[in-house]
């Protein structure tokens, strides 16, 4: 995927978690397969691992400095972040509350 592809794909999808780290990141080896696993069970979310060794500037841009780092995207705008100390429940807990916002208070059908 390339730079371009990656800001077309965070502007172009109604809700995207984008997940920022490298590989180099142990808590990213255990966590980022749980937060993939997360983001599976929601029709309509989609999920993105951004390597931010490889992607500096789309790290820069989201204002992204710290490693783990995942971005929920509502329209291309960054509506929810969570950075460096997580937990999945709190990413969990986010996604919930504007899945429901999104899909059932505005209507938006897939």
């Amino acid at each position: 995927m390339t730079e371009s592809q990656i800001f077309q794909k965070i502007n172009e999808s109604k809700l995207l978690l984008a997940y920022f780290s490298y590989p180099e990141c142990n808590v990213c080896k255990t966590l980022r397969p749980k937060v993939e696993e997360l983001v599976a069970g929601y029709d309509g979310l989609e999920f993105i691992y951004i390597d931010t060794h490889l992607f500096p500037m789309v790290s820069g841009q989201n204002m992204v400095f710290a490693v783990p780092t995942v971005v929920l995207f509502l329209d291309g705008k960054d509506v929810k972040r969570w950075s460096r100390h997580l937990s999945l429940q709190e990413i969990e807990d986010g996604l919930d509350r504007y899945y429901e916002l999104v899909y059932e208070e505005l209507g938006y059908n897939e």
